[in-house]
Formats: structure tokens, sequence, C-alpha cells
């Protein structure tokens, strides 16, 4: 079994926090130069082992990534001579000597983008894409694509095993694709970012380990957006991503509990970057009819037009754009979210019997169907059911912000 490089580190400390942060871009780095993903992965696991044994005794590096980064190298030249195929990998591995420290600056963003175009090549099985680039590229653990993706950890791991393969297999060139072969790629590109950026978003505080993908979201969506000027869908998620990081400010409250959008001050968003995704928006909605992410980016732009809470919420015309995202994305998480605005246009039990046409089996471990579901049983009088639904929630251990204000819900109901 594949050592995870995040578990077992040095007292949650600089080695913990540098395999989170930089463990992706070192990987990228690494399955570019030596063409090979499985190489890579266990390299830099091996450099953690390493680091962890050798830290604590001769004190932390002054550059921590670029140690790793180094030592990962060696492992996997160490590899490659075990076995016994050097002459095959000789050219991609020939270039800067091995003993010279790789600057951390050099591994970005070049290294991280094109291993987003590898693991998204056509070759692979479209189910497989993004879910592939999340572990390798992102650093996502099995569990977190599996909850992202609803499906099983054992389904997951198999489609991720068979991608990796079929790389090897197929002779999948690392290297960024030509400008040409961008567009049979990029739904699964963004289907990548969309994920990475739903992790950090999900933690209102900020506080997991992926809430740096929030910063390097902004950034490469907006590199996209002009890679692809002509395309409306990368603007889209410039615009969604900025929207949604503008309203960082008020989501939590004096507490640190989760704040709901409904309820955010509008004062306290952050209003260029609400400017920017203003632009990306139109730019979208200029390049032809609004497609998925237009109509997501501009559910998140309905909000964030509301000038004051003295204003009433959108919910009206947010119900609306669900409506027509769901013609053209039949999506369980956009049914869930739907079920919000319905509740708040039409009453609680239109929401209730909308999410009572989900399958709770196969929701069983995602909590925001949970949540909505004790929510709206709150506010239709069931007291017992809902308290049952805010225990089950509290159960998938929610980030500290979101199981501050689910306790609160729950401690309201007796």
């Amino acid at each position: 079994m594949r050592r995870d490089p995040a578990r077992g580190s040095v007292n949650g400390g600089c080695l913990d926090r540098t395999a989170r942060a930089a463990g992706a871009r070192i990987i990228g780095a690494l399955a570019a130069r030596f063409r090979d993903l499985d190489i890579a992965e266990d390299a830099f696991a091996e450099a953690c082992a390493r680091a962890a044994r050798a830290w604590p005794s001769s004190g932390e590096p002054r550059d921590p990534a670029a140690w790793l980064y180094r030592a990962a190298e060696r492992s996997a030249l160490d590899a490659v001579r075990r076995r016994k195929v050097r002459d095959r990998w000789a050219p991609s591995i020939s270039g800067p000597d091995v003993s010279e420290p790789a600057a951390e600056d050099a591994l970005i963003p070049d290294e991280r983008l094109r291993l987003i175009f590898i693991c998204c090549h056509p070759a692979v099985a479209a189910e497989a894409r993004a879910a592939l680039t999340l572990r390798l590229v992102c650093g996502l653990s099995v569990p977190e694509i599996a909850r992202a993706f609803l499906v099983s950890e054992a389904a997951l791991a198999q489609r991720l095993t068979r991608a990796k393969r079929k790389i090897a297999r197929a002779g999948v060139p690392f290297e960024t694709p030509r400008p040409p072969e961008w567009t049979q790629r990029l739904d699964a590109v963004l289907s990548t970012l969309e994920v990475a950026y739903a992790k950090a978003h999900e933690d209102a505080a900020g506080s997991s380990a992926h809430a740096g993908f929030a910063r390097e979201m902004l950034d490469l969506t907006g590199v996209l957006a002009e890679l692809l000027p002509t395309h409306a869908e990368p603007h889209a998620l410039a615009a969604l991503v900025r929207y949604a990081e503008a309203r960082r400010p008020a989501r939590l409250d004096e507490h640190g509990a989760m704040v709901p959008l409904s309820e955010q001050d509008p004062r306290l968003w952050r209003r260029a970057l609400i400017v920017e995704a203003d632009a990306f928006l139109a730019k979208a909605r200029s390049l032809g009819p609004a497609g998925a992410r237009t109509l997501q980016a501009g559910l998140h732009g309905l909000w964030c037009a509301r000038p004051s809470l003295d204003a009433p919420a959108p919910w009206p015309a947010v119900l609306s754009h669900y409506d027509q995202l769901l013609a053209h994305r039949e999506d369980v998480v956009v049914r869930i979210n739907r079920a919000v605005a319905l509740g708040e246009v039409s009453g609680v039990a239109a929401a209730l019997r909308e999410l009572g046409s989900l399958d709770p089996a196969a929701l069983a471990g995602f909590a925001p169907y949970h949540a909505v579901m004790a929510d709206l049983l709150r506010r239709a009088g069931q007291r017992e059911q809902a308290r049952e639904a805010y225990r089950r929630v509290l159960a998938l251990a929610p980030a500290e912000a979101e199981r501050l204000w689910l306790t609160r819900r729950l401690t309201e109901l007796g």
C-alpha cells in the first residue's frame, strides 16, 4: 500500500506543512521528469520518510520544499536503476545535477499545469481524468475525491489505478499539449479546478489542509481565461472563484461559526474581486449561450449584487438559475441546492418533496445533503427528525466553523 506523505510527520510541524503545501507540485515535477506517475508518488513518500528521520536531529532545512524535491529526485533515480531500465529513461533525466537544490519557484506553476493536462489526456477514461489530477496534482486523498464524486473509495481507487496504467501503456507524452489540443481536454481541466476550489471553499474559516487552493485557483483560472480568450467556460469559472472569494471576509461570525450566504453582510465583501468577477462573467456571456459554468457563475453574481442585508435576498432569480442549470447538468448537488431555493420561494414542504426524490443511501456520506435536510425539517417543525439529521451531519466531521454552526442549530432544538 502506498504511503500517505502527509501522515506520520513530525508533530504536525514543518514537514507536515511542507508536504501539504508543496507535495503536489513536487510530485508533478517528478512525474514530468521521469515519465512515471508511480515513481513520482513513491519517491516523494520516501523523501518525506527520510525527512521525518533526519530533520529532528539535524534541524529544519532553510528551504524544506527544495530539500524534499532533492531527496525525492534521488529516490526516483534509485528506483529507475533498480528497475534496470536506465537507458530507457536516460533522455528524460539528463539535465541539472541532482546534487543541486531545486528552487521551489521552478516548480510553480508550469509543472502543475503540465501535469493537469497530462492527467486529462483523452487516452484516460473520462470519469477518471479529473480524479487522477486531483490525486496527483492537488494532493487530495482517495476518500476526499470519492466524497466529491459521490462514489465508493474502492471504485475510485480502481479508476486511478487503471488511469495510471493507461498513461504508462499509451506512452502519453509528458508535455503541455499544443493549443489545438487544449479544447478536447478543457472540460476535465475545468472540472479538476472546480473540485479543488470546492475543497478550499467548504471550510469557511480557511483552516483546512487545502485552504491554499483558493489563492491558487484564483491564479490558475485567470491564466486559463487568458490562454483561451474565445471560450466561455474558463471565464465563467474565473468569475465564480472570484465571487466566492470576495465573500470570504463575511463567512464567519464573532464566535468563529459559519455564516450562511443569505445572512452574510455584503458590506464586508471584497468589492475589487466582485468587479473582476463581473468582468469575467460579462465576457463569458458575450461568447455564446450560457452553459453550465456560466449559469453557476451567474448564481454567485446574483448574491454579490446584493447591496446590503436590508435588500431582499434574490431567491426567485436563484431558483430560476437552478432550473436552467438542471437542463444543462443533471446533478444531485444542483438538486440539493435547488431545494434550498425552492424552500424559500415555494415553502418547506415543496423543498422536502424535492429532497425526498433523491436516493438517501447514495448520499449517506454527503454532509450538505444532511445539513439541508436538517434545516428543512427544523423549519417544518419536525424537531426529532431534525435533531437526527443534525447528528448525522456532525458525525461526518465537518470543519470547525461548520461544526459550530450546526451544533448551535442542534442546541436550539433542545
